[in-house]
This record gives structure tokens, C-alpha cells and sequence, in this order.
């Protein structure tokens, strides 16, 4: 049996599209627009469902009850706190926002897409106090497995985050819509 030699290190440039959204609202109003619609990931669910040997199939509904716009935050850090005794008086928050059972489509391929999925997004208040979305756009990361099952997620990913920018009252970057569906 001959062995198949790998390359200990892999070095994937990649290309990155970091989206920041003017939100038209307030820090606090949008933040708490923001985490009623991408509420906090029930771990005490998945663990029962883990425990009680559910299928993928009870875990697909409890994912679809728990994320009423296709994401759940799976943590959050709130940045103004832990920067506060430098004296910068900044509004930040940052989350890993996502849907493990549509990461595990990617997962299924590459196990290596967890770096990207949750995705990280930040919500802050830039220097003229304008409140901004910032995300990198996901077909853009998960394009860079060269894999076209994992991009097509990507690109499935792009039009939730869409879909999620639209219902929270935002402006939706082109760059997230298909061109055919932008002539509409």
C-alpha cells in the first residue's frame, strides 16, 4: 500500500468582502432589534435532543424554531465593557451568528468551514455615532474551499444575511443579491 503524502501547511488566498451597514437607528434600538431577531442559540434543547438520541430531523425543527430568521447567536462579547477602562467610550458588540444544521451541509465536505461558520458579525457605533452591521461576506469565505457544494451555501448565506438586513429595516448590499434578482 503506498501512502499519499500531504502538504503539511496549506496557504488559500482568499479574497474578502467586509460589509458595514449604515443601520439608520440608534445603538441600543438596533441591537435590540437585532438579537430579538437572531435570538440566542437554545443549548438546553440540542442538549435534551443529544441526550434523548433525536434524529437530524428533530434537530432541523428545533433549529427552525429556535431561528425564525435562519440564524441563532451562538455567543456574544460585549466590546464597550471589557474596553472600558481604556477610556475608549465606543459602543461595540460582537457575535458568532449562524445555523450549525446549515453549516453542517459544509461541515459534511470540509470539517475545515468551522472556521468561518458562525459567522462573526459587529454591531457598533462608528465616530460620528452613526450605528453600523458589519459582516464579510459569506460566499466569499466559503468559496475559498474550491469545493462548488460549500460555495453554493456561501451563496445561500448571502441571501439570508439579505433577507435577515431587509426584515431588521437596513440597507441590503448589492453585493449579497444575485444580479437577476437586483433587476426586479
Amino acid at each position: 500500500m503506498t501512502a499519499i503524502k500531504t502538504h503539511p501547511v496549506q496557504d488559500v488566498a482568499r479574497e474578502v468582502h467586509r460589509l458595514t451597514v449604515d443601520t439608520g437607528m440608534p445603538f441600543a434600538a438596533f441591537r435590540e432589534s437585532y438579537e430579538r431577531a437572531v435570538p440566542p442559540l437554545d443549548m438546553a434543547e440540542y442538549e435534551r435532543l443529544r441526550h434523548s438520541g433525536s434524529d437530524w430531523d428533530a434537530v432541523l425543527r428545533a433549529a427552525g424554531e429556535n431561528a425564525p430568521h435562519g440564524f441563532m447567536i451562538f455567543w456574544r462579547l460585549d466590546n464597550t465593557a471589557i474596553m472600558q477602562g481604556s477610556g475608549d467610550r465606543w459602543h461595540s458588540v460582537q457575535y458568532l451568528m449562524g445555523n450549525h444544521t446549515i453549516a453542517q451541509r459544509m461541515f459534511h465536505h470540509d470539517p475545515g468551514v468551522l472556521l468561518y461558520a458562525p459567522l462573526r458579525t459587529t454591531v457598533y457605533e462608528d465616530a460620528r455615532g452613526v450605528t453600523r452591521f458589519a459582516f464579510d461576506q459569506p460566499s466569499a469565505q466559503f468559496a475559498s474551499f474550491g469545493d462548488p457544494e460549500i460555495a453554493a451555501v456561501g451563496v445561500e448565506l448571502d441571501r439570508k444575511v439579505a433577507a435577515l438586513l431587509d426584515y431588521l429595516g437596513v440597507p441590503v448590499p448589492e453585493r449579497l443579491v444575485p444580479a437577476d434578482a437586483r433587476t426586479r
